[in-house]
This record gives structure tokens, C-alpha cells and sequence, in this order.
């Protein structure tokens, strides 16, 4: 994606967490628990991940950061229908790029003339950051912004201590002009290769920022503090998905260290001593930015409902990300899709499929959900049916965490009941909630 390819991720060199951007650990011998806000975070379950800016008016998917701000002009942009979009496909908040690699800054920040206000769009005088949360208080969704660290124009970027101090500035101005925000999106990008400029980012400062001035936001990245990446852009989370993580193992954001990085984002770590949950990031299109050769390359509604399985399904949430045209506007068949998502997501797993363990009916689907507000513990679970025959097994797995979601072949029986097969707590205190769906 256009935040996250690893050949443009090397290592960013200061270590994550802060005294004050951490989570605590628990007490010793406890399980890490979610705070209230990753709690409402991981609730809201669907989320819509805005890719808007230059690249959208260049068809490129990475800026070089000098483009032209008089490229930036779209003629009916209208970040109401972007939220009214949002909420009638039953997503919670939105999460807009107010700033990618290029550095064209979506708003009319302080720090350099390389953003709205020397494009023709509003005359000058626009802010899609504020139009945005504008929008979100009036559908009454989230708001959710996304700062690339990696910034291609700025002159200061490579003078680490310079460009730092730049970069916390622009944060403050997004965290402070636009009211409250529920989600401050990061990546480690940091891709100028092994001749360009090195930047050395100081995350502790910068996760410090977001806690002081947006204390209830999550704030995401591949090493949290709140939230994890998934570790891939294909929309799914793993089998086994731990919402606790060990914070040594991935210290940073952009940190990579082979195949081992991507399998613990994958399944997370049972003895991990921090809450971080993953997200799973994937695009509607093959780009993130809005390209208009790929109109026809949109996913299915079906498409959709198994990115649903394979994210929210699997301990995760989903942030989908469907990019603005250059009117400004979502395209029509990523609206239709994605309304024609929710009817289907409402069809297999809304409260009309909904059936009874304790009677006679058949089945297409099981979810299972722990009570993640006393953490996660169940490692190893089988579904049964009840039949002339007696108990069978229809599905098996190992964690449940938020939400398991099992679909099979149609099973007809009497009754149906979940066994805990392995627990990291004791059986009784991990009996996790089974739903089936027809």
C-alpha cells in the first residue's frame, strides 16, 4: 500500500514507547486487559480509510514531493457524503491520509507552504481536514488522521532534530484545531534508500503528543502502542490472533526483522504483557490512491463479507480503505459495493440469521466471542452438533478473542454447543459466547 511497502521501510532508529505513550503493564501474575478506549476501538469493528491528495490527481500511488499544489483542485469535493457513505454501510469512523509521503499537507498547516493553501481549491482557503471532521460530528462518526512520518518535500527531513520538531508541530495542529479524534494512524516509512537523506524519528515525542493532547484516541502503528498492524495488506488476520503482544519484540515503528515480525503481527503472543490488538488495512481497489483504470477493479460485495471473516472474524478490525475521485467525490461503484456489503454482512451475520443453539435448526456460521474486557484466554475450541448419532464436531480453532467466526457447509441438528479444549485461564473463567447464523 501507499503507506506501508517494505522495501520503502527501514528501520526507523529510535525506540517506541514513552512514559507517557505506553500502556502500563499489569500488575505481575495479571493479564493484560483493554483500556476504554481500545475497547470502543475494537466495538465499532468497521472502519473506512480515506487515500486522498496529490497522488490523486497525478494517478500515482507515491508522490516525490514536487508536485505542483495547483494540481490539487477538486471541483465538488464533499466530505459529507464521504461520512453519510460511511454510516449508511455501517462503518463508525472514517481515517483520512492528511498528510502522505509527498508532504502535501491536506490542511492549512503553519510548517510550509506545500498544502492547501497554495492549491486553487476553496480559493486558497480550504481545509479537507476540517470539512472532514465537520462531517463526522453531523453523521455522528468517529474521526480518524493519518500523518506520514516519511515527508519527501520538507528541507528539513534528514536533519533528524529539525525535522522532528517539525513533525510534532504539524501533529499538534491536527490534534488540537479539529476536536476530538478516536484513531492517529502511523507507519515506520522511511524510504530514501541508502544514498538519500536518513531520518532518525523520535517516537517517544511523538506518541508523548498524541497522549497529551488526544488522550482517548488509539493510537496505531506497527509497534502500537495501542493498536498493531496485521502484518500484510491482503485483509486478513490470522488464525490465531492474540490481542496481547510482547512491546520488545517489535520496538518500533517500521522495525522488520524477517518473517518472525510478520508472524508475531499475524498471531500476536499469549505471554505478551501489553493489549494491542491488530488492525487489518486493505483496499476496496489494487491501489490506495484513486486511479481511474481500475473503476472495473473494485471488490465484490461477496469479496467484502470475507474480508469481514478474515479480519473482524479473526480477533481484528477492518479498515477499508476507499479513495476519493478527483471531483472529490467516492466513486460510484465503491458506494454500491460497499452498501451492497452491508446488506450481505447483515444477511449471514445480522440478528434475522441469528438461531438458537438450544433448538433444532440449520446452520451456515458460528461466532464465538470472549469477554475481552477480562482479557483473552482461550486457546483451543471445537463447535459440536447434536444428531442421531450423537455430538460431532462442525468446526474447530484455536483463539476467539473480540470474535471467532467459523462458516461450513449447511448442518442441520437438535442442539449445538462450543467445548473449551485449551484455556491459558481456567475453563470457567473463559467460556466465550456462541452465536449461530443460517
Amino acid at each position: 500500500m501507499g503507506v506501508r511497502r517494505r522495501d520503502l521501510i527501514a528501520a526507523a532508529a529510535a525506540a517506541a514507547g514513552c512514559s507517557r505513550g505506553r500502556i502500563e503493564p499489569p500488575a505481575p501474575g495479571a493479564r493484560p486487559r483493554p483500556s476504554a478506549a481500545q475497547l470502543r476501538w475494537q466495538r465499532e469493528e468497521l472502519a473506512l480509510f480515506l487515500h486522498f491528495g496529490v497522488n490523486t490527481f497525478t494517478d500515482r500511488e507515491w508522490g516525490d514531493g514536487r508536485e505542483d499544489p495547483a494540481i490539487f483542485a477538486p471541483a465538488s469535493l464533499d466530505a459529507r457524503e464521504w461520512a453519510r457513505t460511511a454510516r449508511a454501510a455501517g462503518f463508525g469512523s472514517l481515517v483520512l491520509t492528511a498528510k502522505h509521503h509527498d508532504g502535501f499537507c491536506l490542511w492549512p498547516t503553519r510548517t510550509t507552504r506545500h498544502s492547501v493553501v497554495s492549491s486553487p481549491f476553496r480559493g486558497g482557503n480550504g481545509d479537507v481536514v476540517r470539512e472532514l471532521a465537520d462531517a463526522c460530528r453531523a453523521e455522528s462518526l468517529g474521526l480518524g488522521l493519518y500523518c506520514s512520518p516519511w515527508d519527501r518535500n520538507a528541507p528539513s527531513y534528514g536533519d533528524s532534530p529539525r525535522y522532528n520538531d517539525m513533525f510534532v508541530e504539524q501533529l499538534t495542529e491536527l490534534l488540537t484545531w479539529y476536536g476530538p479524534l478516536v484513531e492517529v494512524w502511523f507507519d515506520g516509512a522511511n524510504g530514501e534508500g541508502p544514498n538519500g537523506r536518513r531520518q532518525q524519528y523520535d517516537w517517544p515525542r511523538t506518541f508523548a503528543t498524541v497522549r497529551r493532547l488526544q488522550p482517548d484516541a488509539v493510537i496505531f502503528s506497527d509497534a502500537g502502542p495501542d493498536v498493531r498492524w496485521v502484518g500484510n495488506d491482503r485483509g486478513v488476520a490470522g488464525e490465531t490472533c492474540w490481542s496481547p503482544m510482547d512491546p520488545a519484540a517489535i520496538p518500533h515503528p517500521g522495525f522488520w526483522a524477517g518473517e518472525e515480525t510478520g508472524r508475531l503481527l499475524q498471531t500476536g503472543d499469549p505471554g505478551g504483557s501489553v493489549w494491542r490488538p491488530p488492525e487489518t488495512d486493505v483496499s476496496i481497489r489494487p491501489g490506495w490512491f484513486w486511479h481511474p483504470a481500475e473503476d472495473r477493479r473494485v471488490r465484490t460485495p461477496d469479496d467484502l463479507l470475507q474480508l469481514y471473516v478474515t479480519s473482524v472474524g479473526r480477533n481484528s478490525k477492518l479498515l477499508l480503505n476507499v479513495p476519493p475521485t478527483r471531483d472529490g467525490r467516492l466513486a460510484e461503484p465503491d458506494v454500491a459495493s460497499l452498501l451492497e456489503f452491508r446488506r450481505r454482512r447483515e444477511s449471514a451475520f445480522g440478528p434475522e440469521a441469528r438461531k438458537d443453539p438450544s433448538r433444532a435448526a440449520t446452520v451456515r456460521a458460528a461466532a464465538l466471542e470472549e469477554d475481552i474486557e477480562r482479557g483473552q484466554s482461550i486457546s483451543g475450541y471445537e463447535i459440536e452438533a447434536l444428531g442421531s448419532s450423537g455430538w460431532s464436531t462442525i468446526a474447530r480453532g484455536t483463539t476467539v478473542g473480540y470474535r471467532k467466526i467459523d462458516r461450513f457447509e449447511p448442518v442441520t441438528a437438535e442442539r449445538f454447543r462450543v467445548r473449551v479444549t485449551s484455556s491459558i485461564q481456567p475453563a470457567t473463567t473463559a467460556t466465550p459466547t456462541l452465536r449461530l447464523f443460517s
